[in-house]
């Protein structure tokens, strides 16, 4: 967790988030989703098992109860009997369901269980009857019996479970709600005494002030996990924000969560806001996740960052076209509602149990959807089959670009990639390189040039000349072929694809040709390659006819001219990039002329 007027801010914004939204905040309460439901008719008769949720969807989370009781991992494990939830559990819990005999705990999981049906029976008459029903029963065999014979989707023994009781399901009903205040009150850990065994004095958490609201509270020693993070390092029962298990997290004799105290009621609060960004607002990006949302309400529709994440494909281009249209649009005065809005975006990951906040944005909403229309104008590139732009990639296949798989990348380099598309950051140079690399192998392999790894090495030029002052020789750097390039590495790039042209030309599909045994070489030490294929390139001349030899000579001739006889001896990494933009646009455009001379 981030410290200082940051984090608390983070905070701030999490409460906000959840009561704006109508979340559950109240300790003791939380949303949660079930995915079962055992269905008995108002006399207590067992009717059937049923799939709650988008029924027969593979990914199906089952249905999102608002309002559900909730105990914190203190509340389960402090005393000396085992506890579980009410009204919804594991199906292994509330009904003993499981491939192998259930173990002890289990058992008692389930004694516990149907204990707080008995109890609840004055708020909720219908759960005693429940509860009967759940105890070793002939009803209790026909539910384990149905529950086996759900194979298509299949029913797992950790999959929640509730109830139907007609048409009603109890756990959307208010009448247990005060019930379930008072029972879980009674089971509040005891705040530390303030005296050690050793005699040593130890904080009060009578009287501090909370982080989140200011007020003199009386801290909640242990903080509410955070859901939604297992397929990005973390736990599947939940990691924690804000938690001091450690000494080395402790400071000035302030114990667990004093060293940073919130309320309960701003903990619940701040869990309940998280969890619904990373329920309906969140992107997984390899091994972590991102967050955002806006001050102000803004449409779908007009979200840059969804564009950055999945961009529309309604038409041609609609991403960079919409954000550029949008942008000016603010700008201008025409969407006044947008022109005062914040945007906020989180990156997150787990580890350990814990959450790790990765990175934290905030700023103009403005500002973002320009930002975001530069980055879709950087990475444009010329389609390889050429006469038109490549559709604008997905950050994720950015990301995928510079390495043979997505989990091969580093999350630092995530996140720098992510605040290079938000905030107009240069690119990682190490992603130029990987890129390259990848390049270079597309190339010698002959395989199809992969648009997002070009647009990539543009965008790279590009935002290093802008970081520069605008004055590197790259500022001619456009999504089509430029034949005015003004460096020497372009234009090599260029003649090596023409060279591989007029071979083809003459020859055919000759297996490996000049691109395979030689770019390598000439990419990194054009002097000593290109010279020799120009004075070499008299041989594959001759076996065209003269007209297309003529055009051939000139094009050759205009690059040879453009590099001055005098191609570089070496080439850096950056200059290696530009040697392969120039053949790759060379190369598109020759696409190009072939399809205007063949008509």
């Amino acid at each position: 967790m981030k410290s200082g007027r940051e984090g608390t801010q983070m905070l701030e914004l999490f409460v906000n988030y959840a009561q704006e939204h109508g979340l559950e905040t109240e300790p003791g309460f939380k949303s949660k989703w079930v995915r079962w439901a055992i269905c008995f008719d108002a006399q207590g008769n067992f009717l059937d098992l049923v799939e709650l949720g988008d029924v027969g969807s593979k990914n199906n989370p089952g249905q999102m109860f608002p309002k559900c009781p909730d105990l914190s991992q203190p509340e389960l494990t402090s005393g000396k009997e085992t506890r579980c939830h009410f009204l919804i559990e594991a199906a292994e819990v509330v009904a003993l369901y499981g491939k192998e005999e259930p173990t002890q705990k289990t058992r008692e999981k389930h004694d516990y269980f149907i204990g707080l049906l008995r109890q609840a029976k004055a708020a909720v008459p219908e759960l005693a009857l429940l509860s009967e029903k759940l105890a070793p029963s002939e009803t209790l065999d026909a539910i384990q019996r149905r529950m086996a014979q759900k194979t298509q989707p299949k029913l797992k023994p950790t999959d929640k479970v509730t109830f139907r009781v007609g048409p009603v399901f109890p756990v959307e009903s208010d009448a247990w709600h005060d019930w379930w205040r008072s029972f879980r009150s009674r089971l509040a850990p005891k705040a530390p005494s303030a005296e050690d065994p050793n005699g040593t004095a130890r904080s009060s958490l009578s009287t501090m002030r909370c982080f989140v609201s200011g007020a003199a509270v009386s801290p909640a020693p242990t903080h509410p996990k955070i859901e939604g993070l297992a397929d990005a390092g973390g736990q599947p029962s939940g990691s924690s924000l804000i938690g001091f298990d450690k000494e080395s997290f402790t400071s000035y004799g302030l114990d667990q969560s004093a060293n940073a105290a919130v309320s309960e009621e701003a903990a619940a609060a701040y869990r309940a806001g998280l969890n619904g960004l990373l329920r309906t607002h969140s992107t997984r990006l390899v091994g972590a996740k991102v967050v955002h949302w806006f001050k102000g309400r803004v449409p779908q529709e007009d979200d840059p960052l969804a564009w950055l994440q999945a961009p529309p494909e309604i038409e041609e281009l609609s991403a960079q076209k919409r954000a550029r249209d949008l942008w000016n649009a603010v700008r201008d005065g025409g969407r006044p509602e947008l022109s005062d809005n914040v945007y906020y975006a989180l990156t997150l990951s787990g580890s350990g149990g814990r959450v790790m906040i990765r990175d934290w944005m905030q700023g103009r909403f403005e500002t973002l959807v320009g930002n975001i229309a530069v980055w879709f104008e950087d990475l444009s590139i010329t389609h390889r089959d050429g006469g038109k732009l490549a559709s604008p990639p997905k950050f994720l296949a950015v990301l995928g670009a510079t390495v043979r798989a997505l989990e091969d990348l580093a999350s630092p380099l995530i996140a720098k990639l992510w605040r290079s598309a938000t905030r107009d950051e240069p690119i990682p140079y190490s992603m130029l390189a990987q890129a390259l690399l990848r390049v270079r192998g597309d190339f010698l392999q002959n395989h199809p040039p992969n648009h997002a790894r070009m647009g990539l090495i543009k965008a790279y030029h590009l935002r290093k000349q802008r970081q520069d002052g605008g004055e590197l020789m790259t500022a001619d750097l456009y999504p089509f072929l430029n034949e005015q390039h003004p460096h020497p590495a372009y234009q090599c790039g260029r003649l090596m694809a023409a060279m591989a042209a007029l071979q083809h030309a003459a020859l055919g599909d000759v297996g490996a040709g000049i691109v395979q045994r030689y770019y390598a070489a000439a990419s990194s030490t054009p002097a000593l390659v290109l010279g020799r294929l120009v004075r070499t390139s008299q041989f594959h001349l001759n076996k065209l006819d003269p007209g297309l030899a003529h055009w051939f000579e000139d094009r050759i001739a205009g690059i040879w001219g453009r590099i001055k006889d005098n191609p570089p001896r070496t080439l850096n990494l950056e200059e290696q990039s530009l040697f392969a933009m120039g053949y790759y646009q060379q190369l598109a455009q020759r696409l190009v002329t072939n399809q205007i001379r063949s008509k």
